[in-house]
């Protein structure tokens, strides 16, 4: 029986850059590669309850969660998971995640070396991949329709 893990992620977007966060890895080093903030949804949580509770616990802030940006569909690498799909979010308050302070948070002080906003050209560390593809500010602006991504077969 595969075993499936369901995660939702915040597209916090201002002023054409991305809200992102390095973690922390388990010997206290700085992961090297950028993520969307988020992470797994807990048992019979909603997808938006968890995406509001996912960036409370690591920002501090209460998110004003829009509307379903993108899916992600992937083989996991996560130790006791096959698979895992992943919900993008708009998060329709961005300014108030200019000011971040980790210490305050309950696990972002714990789980989190680094969260700013990022000019996507800029890098090309960023996970998922497809961030970096897609234009995310012509997405939100003219309510594209939510977007698959599947590194699965294809159809």
């Amino acid at each position: 029986m595969s075993k499936q893990r369901v995660n939702v992620r915040a597209i916090i977007w201002l002023d054409g850059k991305l809200l992102l966060v390095k973690h922390k890895r388990d010997n206290n080093e700085v992961s090297p590669y950028y993520a969307t903030p988020g992470g797994g949804l807990d048992p019979f949580e909603s997808l938006q309850n968890g995406v509001v509770r996912e960036v409370r616990e690591e920002m501090g802030i209460e998110a004003k969660v829009g509307r379903l940006l993108f899916i992600q569909q992937f083989r996991s690498e996560r130790a006791g998971f096959e698979e895992e799909l992943e919900f993008f979010f708009h998060i329709e308050n961005p300014e108030d995640f200019v000011n971040i302070d980790l210490e305050s948070t309950t696990h972002g002080k714990h789980e989190l070396a680094l969260c700013e906003f990022v000019d996507l050209s800029t890098t090309d560390l960023v996970l998922p991949r497809f961030i970096q593809a897609v234009d995310i500010d012509k997405h939100i602006k003219t309510n594209a329709p939510t977007a698959i991504f599947s590194l699965f077969n294809k159809h």
